[in-house]
């Protein structure tokens, strides 16, 4: 009991002296002639750097017969370029003490490597290199169609549930650029020729469409040298056309059911489209979705604070009532229309009807009673503990790039928590008023349909 009182008291100090804000990423931002976005932070706690490239092209991008563009080139940006041959961008990266790789969302794609500080011109040459000289063949394209493909079913038509977050994206969304899944679909991928993915890199991996960001043990003035000289002669491209991404309002309710031969348990996600992440009411559900499931919602994705077993739902659903094996809710924020998300997985024996009735009264406290004070210093601790995911010289580029392209403000890795930490029990209730509403509300089952099935990880096959 002492040692608990101990951590008891540990706790509320803590409470108590955690600093108000959160210490700021230093940075610089300087634009070359070519339209190229530099964002260079020192940091000389250790001898490595991040370098990273983020290009403002996402899946919200793409048009309709030609999905699955933007993850596709994710994986092309690695066969190879004019100076560079296939496979040699890893070998080249792993040999010299380092290690890359490259993401793709709805709102933009980023490659990135670490590497020790004496490598600055090997990781500079190498993203410059791909930026103006991409090598796309017949065969490339087709080497890489296939591992997309591979992709798409070890990670969605092969796995349990793997099918459910793309059928809810479409119901949530009735613009195009949001409705459709990042990774596209197969008929799409196999109609990709090679003129297609040519045009495609013309519009998008020009350097007025990027941004590249260096963080670590650099002197800010000697990079800023050899950047011009490494990407400064790349030539700009005429500005590709924003995508539309306004939502035509929803006139109610919208229910489906999925059957999952995979699945063994019963799943129900219930979503609500919510406004984009740069929004006063956005940043509220974020961190009403920490006091109800435990997520949160950092900007550019998933994550932020979290409520945990401590989250109203798990309280109510998973120890009192016994109704489920686990929930979680979360804010998934966007440059566009954004979504509050929750999901719940079902305990055999036990009914959607239960479940959903539940959360839909936890929702109804949020319209009609202010959320407690403990549960704001709950989630705001939680905000402040996840400022150190940026301890990493990677983690810092991958921030700063995504910041500048997808919102074209790289400060924001210093602003969105302090904004979130001063959201308040008053923010939180009318946002919920405004966008938790039965009329924006989709509710999707998915259910067992027999059938064997086991959950699969995957692994990128360049």
């Amino acid at each position: 009991m002492k040692l608990l009182a101990l951590f008891v008291l540990a706790g509320a100090a803590f409470a108590q002296t955690a600093p108000a804000t959160i210490p700021k990423v230093k940075f610089t931002d300087t634009r070359l002639e070519n339209g190229l976005r530099v964002i260079i932070s020192e940091d000389h706690y250790a001898p490595v750097y991040a370098i990273c490239v983020a290009y403002k092209v996402g899946s919200k991008d793409e048009r309709r017969g030609r999905t699955g563009f933007a993850h596709l080139f994710e994986h092309m940006m690695f066969k190879g370029s004019e100076n560079v041959g296939m496979g040699e961008l890893d070998f080249l990266i792993y040999t010299n003490g380092g290690n890359s790789n490259g993401t793709t969302n709805t709102d933009r794609t980023s490659y990135y490597e670490v590497l020790p500080k004496n490598q600055l011109d090997l990781g500079l040459f190498l993203e410059a290199d791909r930026m103006r000289g991409l090598i796309i063949t017949k065969d490339n394209l087709e080497n890489q169609r296939q591992a997309v493909k591979e992709e798409r079913r070890l990670n969605g038509d092969n796995v349990a549930y793997g099918n459910t977050s793309e059928k809810l994206e479409e119901l949530v969304y009735d613009n195009f650029a949001y409705h459709h899944s990042v990774i596209g679909s197969m008929e799409d991928l196999d109609a990709a020729s090679v003129e297609d993915v040519k045009q495609f890199f013309k519009t998008y991996y020009a350097p007025n469409n990027a941004v590249l960001s260096l963080v670590g043990d650099l002197d800010t003035k000697e990079t800023l040298a050899k950047v011009e000289k490494y990407f400064g002669g790349i030539q700009r491209q005429a500005p590709p056309t924003p995508a539309n991404l306004a939502e035509p309002a929803k006139s109610g309710e919208r229910r489906a059911k999925l059957d999952d031969p995979l699945a063994r348990l019963t799943r129900v996600d219930l979503a609500y489209r919510i406004p984009p992440s740069d929004s006063a009411d956005a940043r509220a559900l974020s961190v009403a979705a920490s006091i109800l499931g435990g997520g949160g919602g950092g900007f550019g994705g998933r994550g932020g604070g979290g409520g945990g077993n401590n989250s109203r739902l798990y309280l109510k659903l998973v120890q009192e009532k016994e109704l489920v094996t686990n929930v979680s809710a979360n804010t998934d924020r966007r440059v566009g229309p954004g979504t509050f998300h929750i999901s719940a997985t079902l305990r055999p024996g036990k009914t959607v009807e239960e479940v959903e009735g539940l959360i839909g009264e936890e929702i109804a406290r949020l319209h009609s009673e202010a959320v407690t004070a403990k549960e704001l210093s709950r989630v705001r601790i939680n905000l402040r503990r996840s400022a150190e995911s940026r301890i990493t010289v990677l983690s810092r580029a991958q921030a700063l790039a995504d910041a500048a392209a997808v919102f074209d403000n790289p400060d924001k890795v210093n602003s969105d928590i302090d904004l979130q930490l001063a959201v308040s029990a008053a923010d939180i209730t009318r946002a919920a008023k405004a966008y938790l509403t039965t009329a924006n509300r989709v509710v999707l089952v998915t259910a067992p349909a027999g059938g064997a099935g086991r959950g699969q990880g995957s692994r990128k096959d360049r």
